[in-house]
């Protein structure tokens, strides 16, 4: 059976009749309606399109665009745009920079073109370590797509999750960000899965966090992936909030900067290979990674 649950948006489960070339060929994100963003690094015009596989025997989303399934998280967050008054228009604004860094979408109530009041929403799903790409092309065979090569196909590589990281890493630019938007007076939106709010709950102090009160700058909404007979569909499944020192007791008080710094040395770690390996005789520091450019 295939670990893949999703590809390109599609869930494998439904049982309506797919036509898997063309939906490969397009590599289409249905969510965004654009190209997929996920590529292989060796070959970057292939879209790579898993969105949510099983895990641990459960479906686990892993594109944060599957996220934005019938735009659900957005109308999840109406109530907490308190200056909305009807007859302002509705907006959805991406990559909004903000004192802590970017925020992946705000929803902006609007009127006569100025912005009356505004949510920030960040999507955070788990990150995974080891490949996906063996399952996926089992996964293009089995549906009898032509020119998956054996090698893919026999590749044993595997991959998990990397729960660890994921939690950490996302509670700190959370600690950063939520102090801007308590600082004037807004609300700041983490939407997860529920396995991974269950997981952030289990590893670091969320015991203080309030059912989700308005008055909180600082919220958590986490979605459950709910069996249907067209698929998998998201649901709201918690909702909790808290403020800035909140989510500092939620790190630990005092060891945010121990966080930070395990953070830091993870992605250094990741990126060490043979390739980066210093030599003392070596003629010059590995190239940075940066798109080519002609100049000839």
């Amino acid at each position: 059976m295939t670990k893949i649950v999703d590809l390109f948006g599609v869930d494998i489960s439904a049982k309506a009749k797919r036509d898997w070339k063309s939906i490969v060929a397009a590599q289409q994100c249905p969510f965004v309606a654009k190209t997929c963003y996920k590529v292989r690094k060796s070959q970057p015009e292939i879209s790579i399109g898993t969105c949510t596989v099983m895990y641990g025997g459960e479906p686990i989303i892993i594109c944060p665009l599957r996220l934005l399934e019938r735009r659900q998280v957005f109308t999840d967050c109406l109530h907490l745009l308190t200056g909305h008054e009807p007859g302002n228009e509705l907006h959805i604004v991406p990559e909004v920079g903000v004192p802590g860094g970017n925020v992946d979408y705000v929803l902006a109530s609007v009127r006569n073109g100025k912005v009356r009041d505004f949510v920030g929403i960040e999507l955070q799903t788990l990150d995974t370590t080891g490949t996906v790409w063996p399952e996926r092309q089992r996964f293009l065979r089995n549906v009898g797509i032509a020119g998956v090569s054996d090698a893919d196909v026999a590749n044993t590589k595997s991959f998990g999750m990397n729960w660890k990281m994921t939690a950490k890493t996302i509670l700190v630019q959370l600690h950063h960000k939520i102090q801007t938007f308590e600082h004037v007076n807004k609300h700041l939106v983490l939407v997860v899965q529920d396995r991974l709010l269950a997981y952030m709950a289990k590893e670091f102090s969320f015991d203080h966090l309030n059912d989700a009160r308005t008055s909180d700058p600082m919220h958590f909404h986490a979605y459950s992936m709910k069996p249907e007979s067209s698929g998998h569909k998201l649901e709201l499944a918690k909702r909790l909030s808290t403020d800035t020192n909140g989510i500092a007791v939620c790190l630990g008080l005092q060891s945010e900067a121990k966080v930070e710094m395990e953070a830091i040395l993870a992605l250094i770690e990741q990126k060490i290979s043979e390739r980066t390996r210093f030599s003392i005789n070596q003629a010059a520091p590995p190239p940075v990674d940066a798109p080519q450019v002609d100049e000839s």
